[in-house]
């Protein structure tokens, strides 16, 4: 969501102070928008002289709007000591605590900034961004409309209740109120991304994949992307040519949009970039091939970002390719894998659990569930249960930790084809699931990511995955409850799955 962090410009009438302090110098520069050297001058001034309000004030701004929410939330705190009812300041203190991922007090900070100053719009925008964070939308809408009662110029306020009312599920309200932010804005990319997400959400690909391409000017997203030599793909026959695929954001992403390679191979030559340890999976893609992203890459013809492939296509929900699967896990590894797992006589399907995602995925606090929590599953007569988990969050299970053994992502497919069923979270396996045809029941949280859409229980991106989702944030019981109530029908139809 648009956290509104920068807090209005000082007036431009100025204090005639002569010669020119590190004050007036910290204030020139913060209206001129140099809010790192403003600091470095407002900083020098409340050395001098740590009673000055005006400097203190001033310098939390600057360390705001110049990117230092732990230097602002110090300085924010030391002001208040000067000036104890500031609203500004608990506003700054509650932006910078936003920012450091600490919703709770962040709130906190923002209630007393709206009590002091009920009409700051910026205030209660950012008190709605924190109850967001904090799973609490009800609220969070009530926040933000409040703000844009207070100013209804304030883009970022829209492009917020956008993200809530998609997280609400009312996708028709949350477009119009990332149009309005857009009206407002033409150029704020926030409020095209969160476009994005609600028009893919609803199954609006064409407008949503359209949208989609401001990820690229995305705050959150900017750092994924660079401009290769060459001129980009954006359509048009491949026939003859070489198209190279530069990979982004997540490895779940990667192996979800490699499905359209095969489709650029079947008329050129098509090259993926990725990252080095999906290469060996997906060098199973018939006619691609994968390259290391970060060595010297094979000349091309043209060159795209990988993401925006379906946009190229046209791809609608009806049209997606290769829905029933498109990888293949490697033979030897997968009889590999058959002879290492534990041997019984009393199992009737094996089931793979996976539990937690990246811990540094924005998202990941929503998606993720505590190992515990898979207790009704763990219990379930005649199920093997497999770890396919990987990181810190493997070691919390009594189940071997099998991740020292998953190497690259063909050891991870090769593991997963010798499952009946992997149980998930919305995590790169469950994509190499999907890609490989095996069934994947994937658990969702209340407010999903847009590529699983709303209001269903299966996908059109993979046809072996089956979704499970919260009923309500942060209700994961209720899910795997779900799950262990399903489990026993799939037991009783199973028959081990061949060979892949």
């Amino acid at each position: 969501m648009p956290v509104l962090d920068t807090p209005p410009a000082p007036d431009r009438a100025l204090p005639p102070e002569a010669p020119r302090s590190p004050y007036l110098e910290g204030l020139l520069l913060l209206r001129d928008g140099l809010a790192a050297q403003a600091a470095e001058h407002l900083a020098r001034m409340v050395a001098l002289q740590p009673a000055h309000a005006g400097a203190r004030v001033n310098l939390v701004r600057a360390l705001l709007a110049s990117g230092q929410p732990a230097a602002a939330l110090v300085e924010a705190d030391a002001a208040l000591g000067v000036a104890p009812d500031h609203a500004e300041l608990y506003f700054a203190r509650g932006t910078a605590l936003n920012a450091l991922g600490q919703p709770d007090a962040a709130r906190a900070a923002l209630e007393r900034a709206v009590a002091f100053g009920p009409s700051h719009a910026p205030s209660w925008l950012n008190l709605g961004n924190a109850c967001a964070d904090l799973n609490d939308f009800v609220l969070a809408e009530q926040y933000i409309r409040t703000a844009l009662q207070c100013d209804r110029t304030l883009a970022e306020a829209y492009a917020s209740l956008g993200h809530v009312l998609t997280a609400l599920g009312r996708l028709e309200e949350a477009v119009a109120a990332c149009d309005a932010a857009i009206a407002l804005r033409p150029n704020f990319a926030q409020a095209h991304w969160n476009l994005a997400v609600a028009a893919l959400l609803a199954g609006d690909f064409t407008r949503g994949f359209g949208e989609y391409e401001w990820r690229k000017r995305h705050d959150r997203f900017r750092r994924d992307f660079i401009d290769l030599p060459g001129p980009v793909w954006q359509d048009g026959d491949p026939a003859g040519r070489t198209i190279l695929v530069h990979a982004e954001q997540g490895l779940g992403d990667t192996i979800q949009f490699a499905r359209y390679l095969p489709l650029i191979a079947a008329r050129g030559h098509a090259v993926l970039a990725c990252a080095p340890p999906l290469i060996p999976l997906l060098a199973t893609l018939p006619d691609v091939t994968v390259v290391p992203k970060q060595s010297p890459l094979p000349r091309y013809d043209a060159w795209i970002d990988q993401m925006s492939l379906p946009r190229v296509f046209r791809t609608r929900p009806e049209t997606i390719p290769a829905a029933t699967g498109y990888l293949r896990a490697d033979p030897v590894r997968v009889a590999a894998w058959r002879d290492r797992l534990p041997r019984g006589s009393n199992w009737r399907i094996t089931v793979g659990l996976a539990w937690a995602g990246n811990p540094a995925h924005s998202n990941d606090q929503r998606r993720s569930l505590p190992y515990a929590a898979l207790q009704p599953v763990l219990a379930m007569p005649g199920v093997r249960c497999i770890n396919l988990q990987v990181g810190e969050a493997a070691k919390q299970a009594a189940l071997p930790d099998l991740s020292p053994l998953l190497t690259d992502y063909a050891e991870t497919a090769a593991l997963i084809a010798n499952l009946d069923l992997l149980v998930t979270v919305d995590t790169s396996v469950a994509h190499v699931a999907g890609a490989l045809g095996v069934p994947c029941w994937v658990m969702l949280p209340f407010a999903p990511d847009w590529r699983w859409m709303l209001g269903r229980n299966d996908s059109p991106w993979y046809a072996a995955v089956r979704l499970f989702r919260q009923e309500r944030a942060g209700d994961w019981d209720a899910v795997v409850g779900r799950i262990a109530a399903a489990l026993p029908q799939v037991a009783g139809a199973s028959v081990h799955r061949p060979l892949r």
